[in-house]
């Protein structure tokens, strides 16, 4: 991560992971603060002294202060031009792994509406603009304690060299259905399929054989190529206007062969140029 002084903001839906958030910040070297209403984060991190680079300080936003949005937008603009450089990361998941977590843990809602459904959705609403805040949008509703670990380490982690871009990739199936966490999504469904192919369909895109079945298409190295023109284009607008991280879904039919195959080959291209990135097949062994 960067030398400059640095203050983590964690928000997100209620039962979308932020005490485990929070649990793997501390581990990180973190002094985490939860339920703070925006209008102190200021004060917190003046008394936690952030201007001294060492100083790493994350704290915990939600729903229980009301809605924040405006007052933590404030908040940013004055600690912004103070020069402290300021992180929203947010946790989501779907309704209905949300809804299955609470009834698990047989706890209510922090809005307590008429009922779960209801709840969940008020603090949609409620947090909606928080969202676009964002730097970093987790979504948890495939991931359990340990893959989040990873996930907010990857992020987060001190003592990573400073990159002019962070970026993660996410290859899935779209049958399985889109990962709601990513900020630029690309199909791949228009190549020929490797599943049609019989010695080809056990195995995935890591496999060399699927990769220069999927690359000896003309159409593959000329998307690849144009995505990369996109990229090299984007990033460093993205990170003019204060972007660090930046996901990328790559999807075709099932997630195990075409997405698989382009995700590699465009992971290297961005390690080859000193880019931090980070690849989660999450369909392949389906």
């Amino acid at each position: 991560m960067t030398n400059q002084p640095q203050l983590l903001v964690v928000t997100g839906m209620s039962g979308a992971g932020r005490s485990t958030a929070a649990k793997v910040l501390e581990d990180l070297g973190y002094t985490v603060i939860d339920n703070l209403p925006p209008a102190l984060i200021s004060s917190a991190a003046s008394h936690h002294n952030i201007i001294d680079a060492r100083r790493r300080v994350a704290v915990v936003v939600d729903s229980r202060v009301g809605a924040p949005t405006e007052e933590l937008r404030q908040t940013m603009d004055q600690m912004l031009g103070q020069g402290t450089r300021l992180l929203v990361l947010f946790l989501d998941a779907e309704d209905q792994m949300l809804i299955r977590r609470y009834e698990e843990n047989r706890r209510p809602h922090p809005l307590r509406r008429a009922n779960l459904s209801e709840s969940i959705a008020a603090e949609r609403v409620l947090l909606g603009e928080l969202r676009e805040l964002a730097d970093v949008v987790i979504d948890t509703t495939d991931l359990n304690v340990h893959q989040l670990r990873r996930r907010i380490s990857e992020h987060f982690a001190e003592g990573q060299p400073e990159r002019p871009m962070r970026v993660s990739m996410t290859t899935f199936g779209f049958k399985h259905g889109i990962p709601r966490d990513v900020d630029l999504l690309l199909d791949a469904r228009f190549l020929p399929n490797p599943h049609w192919v019989p010695e080809l369909r056990p195995l995935t895109g890591t496999d060399p054989a699927v990769r220069d079945y999927v690359m000896g298409f003309e159409d593959a190295s000329t998307f690849l190529n144009k995505v990369q023109d996109l990229l090299e284009f984007l990033m460093p607008r993205f990170v003019t206007e204060g972007k660090s991280y930046l996901a990328i879904g790559i999807g075709c039919t099932g997630g195990r062969h075409r997405s698989v195959a382009l995700a590699e080959e465009l992971g290297r291209w961005l390690g080859g140029r000193e880019i931090d990135v980070s690849i989660d097949h999450r369909d392949a062994e389906r």
